[in-house]
């Protein structure tokens, strides 16, 4: 199989193409990112920005699969609006383009912030938790906004197209240094914390999980809560609700320091449950 993976450059994309090239015997790889970057696993790269159609349409060329994680990937800009723009542009750019050339299957990076409560500019609690793909959205911020457009664009290239389509809503990933920093900084603030539900991922899970996607039977489009079995707080779950969600109703209980992101949707349609937990070390 070929697979296009965009935003290779990026911190899940770089263990995306670690994750395909150790099963190099199924894929040939072609990358992008608007950044250079050294990528030896590739076939291709492409070093450019994806709002540029000549570069889409040259990236999607003879691939069977697209790996789409190329985005601005957070809200910390001087301007919103480009921000929005830019997302939502080289999302339709993308997955449109890989319909047109007869693309079948699209594994898109959603975030959990297309609920619209981890990057939140006002309080803000969930509606229930766990939280299921069918929660309400209630975004106020541009980033999270063009995370909805992504997943609505999704629909609209499965329906106009025909590619089956999954859209991984990831909370925080990371690994190494950057998880532990991460963990650090929810436990000396987990309140700072309240917003993202305290949900993370380990990287090497969200690259298995994209791995996953590839090769899994499913049609359709569809959204998947991708989560952590645990949260990032050494706190207990339900005191996390009472001090900073208190009167949020809870459909299931809360042992532990139990996810507050139902994965269920996951599970049963890619088969696919992450592996790691809090590490226990620095080296994990």
């Amino acid at each position: 199989m070929r697979v296009l993976v965009t935003g290779a450059a990026g911190h899940i994309g770089q263990h995306v193409l670690d994750e395909l090239f150790a099963a190099s015997y199924e894929y040939e790889i072609v990358a992008t990112d608007v950044v250079p970057f050294e990528a030896p696993s590739a076939e291709r790269v492409h070093i450019g920005d994806l709002q540029d159609p000549d570069l889409v349409r040259k990236a999607v060329d003879g691939v069977e699969a697209v790996v789409h994680l190329g985005a601005i990937p957070h809200p910390n800009t001087a301007d919103p609006s480009a921000l929005f723009a830019t997302n939502c542009l080289t999302a339709h750019r993308v997955l449109d383009e890989a319909g047109r050339a007869g693309v079948r299957r699209i594994v898109a990076a959603s975030s959990m912030a297309a609920l619209g409560l981890a990057w939140s500019p006002v309080p803000v609690s969930p509606l229930y938790v766990p939280l299921d793909e069918e929660h309400p959205l209630l975004i106020r911020d541009p980033y999270g906004l063009s995370k909805a457009v992504l997943e609505e664009t999704a629909r609209s290239t499965h329906r106009r197209w025909g590619p089956d389509i999954v859209c991984l809503r990831f909370p925080f990933t990371g690994s190494g240094e950057r998880l532990h920093g991460q963990l650090a900084k929810v436990a000396a603030d987990p309140g700072a914390h309240r917003h993202d539900l305290w949900g993370w991922l380990h990287t090497r899970d969200a690259a298995a999980v994209v791995h996953r996607a590839l090769r899994a039977d499913f049609t359709g489009c569809h959204v998947l809560n991708v989560a952590a079995a645990d949260t990032s707080s050494p706190l207990p779950t339900e005191e996390l609700m009472d001090r900073f969600h208190p009167d949020v109703p809870t459909f299931s209980a809360l042992s532990g320091r139990t996810s507050l992101f139902d994965t269920t949707a996951c599970a049963e349609l890619l088969g696919f449950v992450p592996r790691y937990g809090r590490p226990g070390n620095k080296g994990e």
